[in-house]
């Protein structure tokens, strides 16, 4: 099969190229500069260029606080942008797997979210990526999938791990919000479940997706674990409620969600976040080592 990956300069974008290429697979990346899913000529073209099999959409407007005053951006890249990209795949025959969030949920529940549960985003950055959602599943019921994930870290570019990494070094203490409850999920584990989705797109699997860790925990409780996988004391982490950092988005409380529909495609559960994080945080350390000066 020949795959298109798009935002592949991300932090997903640039895991899901690398697993590909791992499993020897023809994976074509495009960063937003070579590929504005906004623009449906170029987004025709691009797929006439490359001839797909499957596109994986990593493209996406994440400034959640300032889509709260932006929404018509947001929008465009996050609502508009999926749409043209399915209506192309369509044209051409090929399939798509589309990144989406944890924010269509109200973050209200009290038990992990299916994937069929009613969505109801209390952000703009939420209400677009819903939008995003329903217009990849009007143009491509099928042959399409919505890959949802949350708390993303990765090796490259920002994340809450790599903050917490960088305060440890310079901080005695850290104050780290404790009330909202979520997966912390490596990159490199949902570009492999979207390596593994890929080639089963079709009759037997297609719809919604949930590829974040399996087990829960706070903001609090990530970075004690991060401390402790660096070696320093975890007490160090005092927690405090939500009401100490305020933020024009509002966060949700629980986003946790469910993974039965993996099973359903013949795929196993995500494997429980402190096995991720372990693995992952010595590489995600030596990389911001190669970056300081």
């Amino acid at each position: 099969m020949k795959w298109l990956v798009t935002g592949a300069a991300g932090m997903l974008g640039r895991d899901t190229v690398a697993a590909l290429a791992r499993r020897g697979e023809d994976v074509t990346g495009l960063d937003r500069t070579a590929l504005d899913l906004t623009h449906a000529d170029a987004v025709a073209q691009a797929l006439a260029d490359h001839r797909p099999d499957l596109v994986v959409n990593c493209a996406a407007y994440t400034a959640v606080d300032d889509a709260e005053t932006d929404e018509a951006a947001a929008l465009r890249v996050n609502g508009e942008g999926p749409g043209i990209l399915a209506r192309a795949c369509a044209a051409r025959g090929a399939r798509l797997v589309h990144v989406s969030t944890d924010y269509v949920f109200p973050g209200d529940a009290h038990a992990p979210y299916p994937e069929d549960h009613p969505t109801g985003p209390r952000t703009a950055y939420g209400r677009t990526k819903r939008a995003g959602e329903h217009a990849v599943l009007a143009e491509l019921p099928g042959t399409s999938a919505i890959v949802r994930t949350a708390w993303l870290y990765g090796v490259h570019g920002r994340s809450f791990v790599r903050t917490m990494i960088g305060l440890e070094a310079t901080r005695d203490t850290v104050d780290v919000v404790d009330d909202q409850h979520g997966q912390p999920t490596w990159s490199a584990d949902v570009a492999d479940r979207i390596a593994d989705l890929g080639p089963r797109l079709g009759p037997q699997a297609h719809g919604v997706f949930h590829a974040t860790s399996g087990g829960e925990a706070t903001w609090y409780e990530l970075a004690r674990e991060i401390f402790a996988g660096l070696g320093a004391d975890p007490e160090r982490v005092r927690p405090v409620s939500s009401a100490a950092f305020r933020r024009p988005a509002p966060r949700p409380a629980y986003s946790v969600l469910a993974h039965g529909r993996w099973r359903e495609a013949g795929l196993p559960d995500p494997r429980d976040w402190r096995a991720a994080l372990r693995a992952a945080l010595p590489l995600i350390r030596e990389e911001t080592r190669r970056e300081t000066p």
